[in-house]
Protein backbone atom coordinates (compact mmCIF):
# COMPACT_ATOMS: atom_id res chain seq x y z
CA UNK A 1 0.00 0.00 0.00
CA UNK A 2 2.93 2.14 0.72
CA UNK A 3 4.61 1.76 -2.54
CA UNK A 4 1.62 2.44 -4.25
CA UNK A 5 0.79 5.83 -2.28
CA UNK A 6 4.48 6.81 -2.73
CA UNK A 7 3.92 5.97 -6.79
CA UNK A 8 0.45 8.31 -6.72
CA UNK A 9 1.40 10.91 -4.99
CA UNK A 10 1.62 13.44 -8.18
CA UNK A 11 -2.11 12.13 -9.60
CA UNK A 12 -3.32 12.49 -5.82
CA UNK A 13 -2.05 16.04 -6.12
CA UNK A 14 -3.06 16.33 -9.61
CA UNK A 15 -6.72 15.62 -8.21
CA UNK A 16 -6.11 18.29 -5.18
CA UNK A 17 -5.09 20.78 -7.44
CA UNK A 18 -8.75 20.83 -10.02
CA UNK A 19 -9.27 24.33 -9.01
CA UNK A 20 -11.05 23.10 -5.82
CA UNK A 21 -10.86 25.51 -2.46
CA UNK A 22 -9.73 23.88 0.45
CA UNK A 23 -13.31 24.94 1.75
CA UNK A 24 -14.87 23.17 -1.11
CA UNK A 25 -12.98 19.84 -1.04
CA UNK A 26 -13.40 20.06 2.41
CA UNK A 27 -17.31 19.96 1.98
CA UNK A 28 -17.10 17.18 -0.77
CA UNK A 29 -15.42 15.02 1.67
CA UNK A 30 -17.78 16.13 4.38
CA UNK A 31 -20.54 15.18 2.32
CA UNK A 32 -19.31 11.92 0.53
CA UNK A 33 -19.03 10.66 4.30
CA UNK A 34 -22.35 11.66 5.78
CA UNK A 35 -24.15 10.19 3.13
CA UNK A 36 -22.22 6.95 3.12
CA UNK A 37 -22.94 6.53 6.51
CA UNK A 38 -26.92 6.76 5.36
CA UNK A 39 -28.67 3.57 6.65
CA UNK A 40 -30.08 2.33 3.15
CA UNK A 41 -27.71 0.04 1.68
CA UNK A 42 -27.59 0.62 -1.91
CA UNK A 43 -27.73 4.37 -2.16
CA UNK A 44 -25.55 6.17 -1.41
CA UNK A 45 -23.02 5.98 -4.48
CA UNK A 46 -25.78 7.10 -6.74
CA UNK A 47 -27.03 9.90 -4.16
CA UNK A 48 -22.68 10.80 -4.42
CA UNK A 49 -22.61 10.70 -7.96
CA UNK A 50 -25.71 12.83 -8.45
CA UNK A 51 -25.07 15.40 -5.46
CA UNK A 52 -21.19 15.72 -7.62
CA UNK A 53 -22.90 16.40 -10.55
CA UNK A 54 -25.72 18.70 -9.40
CA UNK A 55 -23.34 21.09 -6.83
CA UNK A 56 -20.34 20.34 -8.95
CA UNK A 57 -18.44 19.27 -6.58
CA UNK A 58 -15.04 16.69 -6.97
CA UNK A 59 -16.79 13.43 -8.00
CA UNK A 60 -13.47 10.94 -6.92
CA UNK A 61 -13.16 12.84 -3.91
CA UNK A 62 -17.25 12.20 -2.83
CA UNK A 63 -16.88 8.94 -4.28
CA UNK A 64 -13.99 8.22 -1.60
CA UNK A 65 -14.96 9.71 1.38
CA UNK A 66 -18.74 7.26 0.59
CA UNK A 67 -16.45 4.18 0.12
CA UNK A 68 -14.63 5.07 3.14
CA UNK A 69 -17.74 5.39 5.10
CA UNK A 70 -18.63 2.09 4.28
CA UNK A 71 -18.00 0.24 7.54
CA UNK A 72 -19.75 3.08 9.32
CA UNK A 73 -22.81 2.60 7.74
CA UNK A 74 -23.37 -1.22 7.93
CA UNK A 75 -22.33 -0.41 11.74
CA UNK A 76 -24.98 2.31 12.28
CA UNK A 77 -27.57 1.09 10.91
CA UNK A 78 -29.37 -0.50 14.12
CA UNK A 79 -28.21 2.37 16.55
CA UNK A 80 -29.48 4.92 13.84
CA UNK A 81 -33.07 2.22 13.69
CA UNK A 82 -33.24 2.51 17.39
CA UNK A 83 -32.74 6.01 18.28
CA UNK A 84 -35.04 7.39 15.06
CA UNK A 85 -37.43 5.06 17.38
CA UNK A 86 -36.78 6.41 20.20
CA UNK A 87 -36.96 9.80 19.08
CA UNK A 88 -40.07 9.24 16.64
CA UNK A 89 -41.66 6.33 17.14
CA UNK A 90 -45.56 6.29 17.04
CA UNK A 91 -47.67 5.27 19.22
CA UNK A 92 -47.02 2.57 22.20
CA UNK A 93 -44.09 1.19 21.09
CA UNK A 94 -42.13 -1.54 23.02
CA UNK A 95 -38.89 -0.28 21.59
CA UNK A 96 -36.54 -2.00 18.88
CA UNK A 97 -35.81 -5.35 18.86
CA UNK A 98 -33.45 -6.52 16.19
CA UNK A 99 -34.56 -10.63 17.43
CA UNK A 100 -38.49 -9.55 17.28
CA UNK A 101 -37.66 -7.86 14.14
CA UNK A 102 -36.28 -10.39 12.50
CA UNK A 103 -38.32 -13.33 13.71
CA UNK A 104 -41.93 -12.10 13.03
CA UNK A 105 -44.00 -12.89 10.75
CA UNK A 106 -43.30 -11.51 7.06
CA UNK A 107 -45.61 -9.21 6.90
CA UNK A 108 -45.41 -7.46 10.26
CA UNK A 109 -41.73 -7.62 8.99
CA UNK A 110 -42.61 -5.63 6.06
CA UNK A 111 -45.16 -3.25 7.56
CA UNK A 112 -42.57 -2.10 10.18
CA UNK A 113 -39.30 -1.95 8.28
CA UNK A 114 -40.75 1.24 6.03
CA UNK A 115 -41.48 2.86 9.84
CA UNK A 116 -38.31 1.91 11.08
CA UNK A 117 -36.27 3.09 7.74
CA UNK A 118 -38.05 5.87 7.70
CA UNK A 119 -37.76 6.92 11.45
CA UNK A 120 -33.73 5.85 10.82
CA UNK A 121 -33.01 8.47 8.02
CA UNK A 122 -34.89 10.88 9.67
CA UNK A 123 -32.16 10.70 12.46
CA UNK A 124 -29.53 9.87 10.39
CA UNK A 125 -30.42 13.58 8.90
CA UNK A 126 -30.56 14.78 12.82
CA UNK A 127 -27.13 13.77 13.10
CA UNK A 128 -25.73 14.30 9.65
CA UNK A 129 -26.14 18.14 9.49
CA UNK A 130 -23.85 18.85 11.99
CA UNK A 131 -21.43 16.12 11.40
CA UNK A 132 -20.68 18.11 8.37
CA UNK A 133 -20.64 21.05 8.95
CA UNK A 134 -18.28 20.10 11.67
CA UNK A 135 -15.94 17.74 9.29
CA UNK A 136 -15.89 20.71 6.72
CA UNK A 137 -14.64 23.08 9.30
CA UNK A 138 -12.43 20.23 10.67
CA UNK A 139 -11.00 19.87 7.13
CA UNK A 140 -10.83 23.16 5.58
CA UNK A 141 -8.44 23.78 8.17
CA UNK A 142 -6.33 20.57 8.06
CA UNK A 143 -6.47 21.16 3.72
CA UNK A 144 -5.16 24.62 3.96
CA UNK A 145 -2.09 23.25 5.64
CA UNK A 146 -1.60 20.80 2.53
CA UNK A 147 1.18 22.57 -0.05
CA UNK A 148 -0.96 21.47 -3.10
CA UNK A 149 -3.80 23.07 -1.99
CA UNK A 150 -2.25 26.88 -1.41
CA UNK A 151 -4.32 29.57 -2.80
CA UNK A 152 -0.57 30.17 -5.17
CA UNK A 153 -1.18 26.54 -6.50
CA UNK A 154 -4.80 26.20 -6.90
CA UNK A 155 -6.00 29.35 -8.26
CA UNK A 156 -8.53 30.22 -5.94
CA UNK A 157 -9.33 31.68 -2.53
CA UNK A 158 -9.79 29.82 0.60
Amino acid sequence: MHKWLNGRKGQVAGWLRQGISPRRLALTIALGFAIGCLPMLGVATLLCALLALVLRLNAPAIQAANCLATPMQVALIFPLIRLGDRIFGWGPSQGFSAEAFLHGSAMKMLWSSGGLAGEALAAWLLLAVPTVLVMTFGLTAVLRRVPAMSPEVTGKNA
